[in-house]
């Protein structure tokens, strides 16, 4: 069997290595230390923030974000459907409830007439949203203008899941930094990595300094160890954000390189019958962070899942696209509004292999076996 080629897996070279021992040399192996306030700083002039919090995964920087708004019980929490569970578990985590809105079709992203329809629906029962998450899924922005102007009218807190958008832009702004709160995600599959890892984004001061005493375990100011209100093992290691330091310097070379798989994709197999990509809205550019396609089985003869293990069988990763969180199990009860564009790209679409690192002949590999599918291409 040949080496498998992954959906996204880390592009790490020499700086990483380079600033990892460095890491090594100067002991800073412990959580904090120089390349972690580094990161903080590199990564806020990166997206255009007044302040970052490094910590341990995208996920906790929307936990804090909602533990500074004080959210908790009672409390409702708009957020994006079509999404990785991460987005929404955090509102659990604080007692909330989560209430799931649906896409359009023009970038994926957040229905920004829906939104207008649960806001109006809200207010006249006087039980306002206390914040919205809104997701820029797979590196594509949502409509902000839009979506900032319904927060702002009806005094809902925004905050922007970014976990997936790294190096995208809305109108020549880099996402992450229009709300309140922005969260980026630097897992081991994301544009860029620190093996595990996030970062929390502000324009307020205070916030941030709040977030970096609750994901410090809430440690008082005392010569012992003092806690006086519940806090978080969140921070990030040194270790961990020296590999990000090393990766941001080289974020727009991997956001040219997954805009080319897709490009390549898109014109090697945009002729098949029932195959469409996920579109670029026109107030952005995507950093393409995974290639998407649907496929429509009644006019392509076959299917995604048919394509995914075809696939499978040659040794290559692919995935259907997120599942919607109001079809999750785990919020069987949660409210919603809309849902049919979410479920219908779910049922029919899958992303290929996109990591910064796959070559030329892999993916002409992988487009091989997609076309092989159809039985109009043999």
């Amino acid at each position: 069997m040949s080496a498998r080629i992954y959906l996204s897996p880390p592009d790490i070279g020499p700086d990483e290595k380079a600033l990892v021992a460095d890491a090594f040399a100067s002991n800073w192996i412990a959580p904090l230390g120089p390349h972690v306030d580094a990161f903080e700083r590199e990564l806020a002039e990166n997206v255009g923030a007044a302040h970052a919090v490094a910590l341990s995964s995208g996920t906790a920087a929307i936990h804090l974000a909602l533990r500074l708004l004080g959210v908790g019980a009672g409390d409702e929490v708009f957020c994006s459907s079509f999404t990785f569970v991460a987005s929404a578990n955090p509102i659990l985590y604080e007692g909330a409830s989560p209430v799931f809105l649906d896409s359009e079709r023009v970038s994926w992203n957040l229905d920004p007439n829906l939104l207008a329809d649960a806001l109006n629906a809200r207010k006249k029962t006087g039980r306002l949203p206390k914040a919205l998450i809104l997701v820029h899924l797979y590196g594509q922005s949502a409509d902000l203008d839009a979506i900032t102007s319904l927060c702002e009218q009806h005094g809902v807190t925004l905050i922007e899941d970014a976990a997936e958008a790294l190096g995208a832009t809305y109108r020549n702004r880099p996402l992450g930094t229009r709300g309140l709160f922005g969260a980026y995600s630097f897992n081991g599959n994301k544009i860029i990595t620190t093996s595990g890892g996030g970062m929390l984004v502000t324009h307020a001061a205070a916030l941030a300094t709040r977030a970096r005493f609750l994901a410090t375990q809430a440690r008082d100011p005392a010569p012992h160890y003092q806690h006086s209100t519940v806090g978080y093992n969140y921070r990030l290691s040194n270790v961990l954000a020296a590999i990000g330091r090393g990766q941001l310097r080289h974020l727009s070379e991997k956001v040219v390189r997954r805009r080319a798989h897709f490009d390549y994709y898109k014109g090697t197999l945009g002729d098949l019958p029932g195959v469409s990509f996920m579109p670029e809205a026109p107030w952005g550019v995507s950093n393409r962070w995974l290639t998407c396609l649907t496929i429509d089985p009644a006019q392509a003869g076959t299917d995604r899942e048919k394509i995914r293990l075809a696939l499978e069988k040659e040794n290559i990763e692919a995935r259907p696209l997120w599942k919607p969180l109001h079809s999750q199990p785990l919020f069987a009860s949660a409210s919603r509004f809309g849902g049919a564009v979410s479920d219908d790209l779910f049922a029919k679409g899958l992303c290929l292999p996109s990591g910064s690192s796959l070559t030329d002949p892999e993916r002409a590999c992988v487009a091989q076996i997609v076309r092989a599918c159809f039985p109009q291409a043999r």
